[in-house]
Formats: C-alpha cells, structure tokens, sequence
C-alpha cells in the first residue's frame, strides 16, 4: 500500500499528462478517486494505541471561596475586551474594566480567598497576555494553577514563576531540595529560588551562589548578583568586593552600586576620599561658597571600583566622573567635609560657577540608592517653594525617586502640598508613587486641581494621564464631592469650545469608577 500511495503522489506532482495513474486508472479524476479509496484503507487500518494515562487530580485549595457575587464581578473583568483607539463620548463615561483587574485581584488576595475553579483557565489566559498580571493571578489562583499548566503549554509560564505559582518552589529551609533546584532548575526557576533563599536567610542565599558562581554565564551571574538587593547587609561585602574583578563590566557595575549602598563598605570609603578632594568650602568669599574641582583622569582603580570612563553624548568626562564618585560616596560624610550640621544646611549651601545642578543630582542618586529620608527631604524642600515647580536644581523625575524614601503618609502630603502650589500639570509622575487608595488630603488636593482646571475651560485631555490614576487610585470615598462636578458647566467666552461637555463626560466616568470600585469592594467583603 505505502508503494502505491508513493506512485500517486508522483502522479499527482507530475500531472497525469507526464505520469500514468496506477493501477490502469485514467485522469485526474481517477486519480483523486483512487487517493481517497486509499486514504479510507490508510485510516481504517490503523492499529488503536494505548490508551493516554489520566491526570492526577487536581490538589485542593484550602482557602475560603470567593463570595458569589465577587467571583461574578470577576467573570465580568475577565470578559471585558481591550478598547479600540479613539470610541465615542458615550464610551467616554463608562469604566474602564480591564484596569480594575489589578485592584480586585490584589484585593482578593488580601483577603486569602480561593479562585472559582470555573474561572481559572480565563485567569490564567489573562495572565498569559498580560506579564503585570501574573504575580497576582497566580497566588489568587494557587496550586491549581501549575496542575492546568501542566495540560496546557501555553500556561507554562505558570510553572517558571516563583513562589506565588502556589508552590513552584522548594521550602527555603529545605536544604536538599533547594540545591536539586539550584543545580537542575531553568534559569527563571534559579532566579525566584534565589530571591525566596535571600529573604529568608541572605547567608544562605549567597552561599548557595557562591557554589556555582565561576561556572554562570556573565548575563546569569548579572541576573543573580542583583537578588542581593534583598538584604543586603555587611556580611555581602566580602563576596561583591570579589566580584569586583570579574570578567563582565556589567557585572562589575552593579557590583559597585550594592558595595555603595553600604556606607561602611571599604568601596564607599574609596569613592568617599576621591570625593570630597573634589569638594571644598571656600569660607574667603562674601557668603560660604562650595567650589568644585573635577577629577582629571578616571584612572584603573576608579573603573575597578565601578566609574564608567566614558560619558554619554552631550556631557563633559569631568562631570561626569564627579557625578559618579559623589554618587557613590557616603552622604554622611558631606556635612563634617563642608562643615555644617546636617543634610538641609548642606543642601542649602551655594555652589560655584554651573556645579550646583551637577552636586545636587549626585546627591539625589545617592539618597535614593542609600534609601537616606533625611536627605530626600533636604533635597526635595518644602513643596510649596517656586524650585519645587521647576527647574531647580533637582529635576522632577529626581523628585519622583527621592519621594520613594520617604514614609507613604509622608509621600502623600508632600505632593498634596506640591499639587496645591503648582497644579497638576507637573504631578503625574509624582502621583505614580503614592500609595492606593491615595490619603484622604492627597485626594481631595487632585479633585481641587481638577475643578480648578475645569473652571479654567482647559480641555479635559491635557489632564488625561492624572484622570486615568484618580481611577485607580483615588479614595472611593470621594466620589461624594464629585456629584456637583458631573454636570455640564456654563462655558465662558474665554474657555476652549465644547470643553465644559468633556469635563462632565470625564467626571461622570470618575464618579461610576469610583462606584464600581466600591461595589467590588463591598462584595469581596465577607
């Protein structure tokens, strides 16, 4: 059969003009008759295999069940479809659900419900299309989420993550099976294995990579080596002062910059000496000035301890040397080096010539990778001073980071004020790291720039970006002040035409966000 079958796919390549059908068959016809007859002969000679072993069962899910109403408002997120650009003003008004899947999740997470087996291929699908999402569906989803990824490959991104997949990995303390895993795993299940060890014991963690280290792969050593970030204390100087010298620049870099977060680090000692030779109090000048003097060269010891001697298009090598040795050293040293009492005096010192921008962006660095509070303040000043709105000497994007080392409550105040004074035009970036739900003078300071920017007869789109976190994040509580914002104003002959419409359909969207958050709330709430 298998010769014949061979004889009329040739005949067919060919055509029956060049190559004569089988069997004494005539034309095309023929030929097709005859290769579905075989066909049929083919199939229905097949000998049956054996039958496929079954699944093991699901394991359980000890957790409670999520609320019924809950786990329908769920169903509803997960059937809601991406948006088409553009959309009509109707559109405009109604939530956008697709954004509130994160809050729910993190909401039920919080309070340790179970996924509705019936929901979690859809969970998993939602997890497979969006990466931000994973994390959270896979510990809402727990340990039966590996076993459908396990039937299904295009889950198996499930099977990689870390301990959120609902026992990916081993017990920290399970000594065995962590090093079968450290020595068998992939890649990303070394990486979660190696973040899990380093929270329980950083010890542990560092000697578990110190085992395989000269055998890694440069780009896997980078990966490994940046796991140090957690717990990070002196006991990981020994081992990141080694690594120093090792063959990947990028290695060494981030070597440097964990070794310079540790004040009493020998390395944050070395770029300390280099960096306050470069910085003086001249006290001969009518008022205290700071004068700086670069370094002139970026010599061996300065690459080995982390400076990268070539400078980006548009800056000078000087500078750039400068920025990266005050970067690195201890901020503690400054005030004794410039003699003054603390971060805030130091700060508010002159600096000579163009350096002032250079020093303070240098200290910004610094107080964020040293994770500093005293500085951050320093260096971010009252909110309400004309630098704050810009330009100054730090630039927003820096003020962002320095808020990140600041307490939430604190955070939140400090750009209610800088909201307050400036607008919102400058607060997107600033909102982005304030905690959700935003503190109750943080929000009723946005919904104020809001209404005042609707008076103004701005278009509503100028201010589109902070809309979309109100929805997030804002109070839900608020949603009370926001009833007198949802009708259509009067427009003034100055503001833009058919603005006062737009802002009515944005703060009729605001208002059912805000609702519908509330109600997913109340239903997740046994």
């Amino acid at each position: 059969m298998s010769g014949e079958w061979d004889e009329l796919v040739v005949a067919a390549l060919l055509g029956t003009g060049r190559r004569a059908v089988p069997s004494g068959g005539e034309g095309p016809s023929e030929l097709l008759d005859m290769a579905a007859r075989h066909t049929v002969r083919r199939r229905a000679g097949l000998t049956p295999g054996p039958e496929p072993e079954r699944p093991v069962p699901a394991p359980p899910d000890p957790r409670p069940p999520t609320p019924a109403a809950a786990a329908a408002r769920l169903a509803s997120l997960l059937r809601e479809q991406p948006r088409a650009p553009g959309g009509t003003s109707r559109r405009a008004t109604t939530p956008d659900l697709r954004e509130l899947l994160p809050q729910w999740l993190a909401a039920a997470n919080s309070r340790g419900y179970a996924a509705p087996p019936e929901q979690l291929p859809a969970l998993l699908d939602a997890a497979r299309g969006r990466s931000d999402l994973r994390p959270a569906v896979l510990v809402y989803a727990g340990p039966r989420a590996r076993w459908l990824a396990g039937l299904n490959p295009e889950w198996r991104f499930a099977l990689r993550a870390g301990p959120g997949a609902g026992g990916a990995l081993p017990a920290p303390d399970d000594q065995r099976a962590v090093a079968r895993l450290w020595q068998e795993g992939l890649f990303a299940e070394r990486t979660a294995l190696l973040d899990a060890v380093r929270v329980h014991d950083p010890a542990a963690g560092r000697a578990l990579l110190g085992a395989t280290w000269p055998t890694e792969r440069a780009e896997d050593r980078l990966m490994f080596l940046d796991s140090f970030r957690t717990g990070l204390g002196p006991d990981d100087e020994e081992f990141l002062e080694a690594a120093l010298a090792d063959r990947s620049r990028n290695v060494r870099a981030t070597a440097a910059e964990l070794l310079s977060a540790l004040p009493s680090s020998a390395l944050a000692g070395r770029m300390a000496a280099r960096a306050v030779a470069c910085v003086a109090l001249d006290r001969m000048r009518p008022v205290p000035t700071v004068v700086v003097e670069a370094p002139h060269e970026c010599d061996p010891a300065m690459e080995r301890d982390g400076v990268t001697p070539n400078p980006p298009p548009g800056r000078g090598e000087r500078s750039w040397w400068l920025g990266q040795l005050v970067e690195a050293a201890p901020l503690g040293v400054w005030p004794g080096r410039l003699g003054v009492a603390d971060a805030r005096e130091t700060v508010a010192l002159a600096v000579v010539d163009d350096w002032r921008g250079e020093l303070h962006a240098a200290w910004c660095r610094a107080a964020v990778r040293q994770r500093d509070a005293e500085w951050s303040r320093a260096l971010l000043g009252a909110p309400a001073s004309p630098d704050a709105g810009g330009p100054g000497a730090v630039s927003l994007a820096e003020r962002a980071k320095l808020l990140g080392a600041l307490p939430p409550a604190e955070r939140a105040d400090w750009v209610a004020g800088f909201i307050a004074a400036h607008g919102l035009s400058e607060a997107f970036q600033l909102l982005g790291g304030c905690g959700v739900p935003w503190a109750a003078g943080l929000g009723r300071a946005v919904v104020d720039a809001l209404n005042i920017a609707r008076d103004a007869g701005s278009y509503p789109w100028s201010f589109s970006g902070v809309m979309g976190l109100a929805e997030r994040c804002l109070d839900p509580a608020e949603g009370e002040r926001l009833e007198g914002l949802t009708a259509t104003p009067v427009e003034s002959e100055h503001a833009a035409p058919g603005a006062g419409g737009y802002w009515a359909e944005s703060f009729q969207r605001l208002l059912g966000t805000l609702r519908l958050r509330a109600a997913m709330l109340q239903e997740l709430t046994p």
